[in-house]
């Protein structure tokens, strides 16, 4: 399905795009936990392709695209040596890398939705897949640097609805047959403007109705 949608060559340019843009989330955050050398890598490396890792293995497309393509595996590196050497500069810009996570936010839940679809899953599966593909780095990436995923922290920006808004428009799409390359970018438009929505109007996702809780909050 994803050949029908986009070139071999587009797909796979947009597929670096996004690892590019998640690894450097990953290594900055390194950088800030004061990580060394190694430590920097395995985060870029994990938080770019720890979702397309789990989604290959959950649809049985093994062995996964992270170890088949020698672009995807060393685009992580190349990040890790740019932070390395350069993360101030990168820290300054820090907006427009969260603009550019936002975009690969939105690309991987539609790609990762439609590849679930072809192996074989229904659209409920396929969705929560391609929800998976999107966030599923972030959270690897949250957990081995000691922290609490940013997508269960209430304090925290909406990060897996924007996914699972994409994802559900792939699904819908693709059940009243209308999944083509049009609505396919405007499913990852929709993801990806309501992501920056929330960053900017700091849009957050309820927590539950009448807390009486007397344990102090983290």
């Amino acid at each position: 399905m994803l050949q029908q949608l986009f070139s071999p060559s587009v797909q796979h340019t947009l597929d670096v795009g996004g690892i590019f843009v998640f690894a450097i989330s990953g290594a900055l955050l390194a950088v800030r936990k004061n990580f060394d050398v190694f430590g920097i890598a395995v985060l870029a490396e994990v938080t770019a392709l720890g979702g397309g890792l789990f989604r290959d293995i959950v649809i049985g497309a093994v062995p996964p695209a992270a170890f088949t393509d020698l672009g995807y595996f060393l685009t992580p590196l190349l990040v890790t040596l740019v932070v390395f050497f350069l993360h101030p500069h990168m820290e300054r810009i820090q907006t427009a890398v969260y603009v550019f996570d936002a975009a690969g936010l939105g690309l991987f839940c539609v790609t990762g939705t439609t590849k679930a679809y072809a192996y074989g899953l229904n659209l409920t599966a396929s969705a929560t897949l391609g929800m998976a593909t999107a966030v599923g780095g972030g959270v690897l990436r949250d957990v081995l640097a000691n922290e609490v995923p940013s997508l269960l922290r209430w304090d925290r920006d909406l990060y897996a609805v924007p996914a699972i808004v994409g994802a559900t428009t792939v699904v819908l799409c693709i059940h009243y047959d209308a999944l083509n390359p049009f609505t396919s970018g405007l499913a990852v438009v929709t993801a990806f403007v309501l992501r920056l929505l929330a960053m900017r109007f700091h849009w957050r996702a309820p927590r539950a109705w009448n807390r009486r809780s007397t344990v102090r909050e983290e």
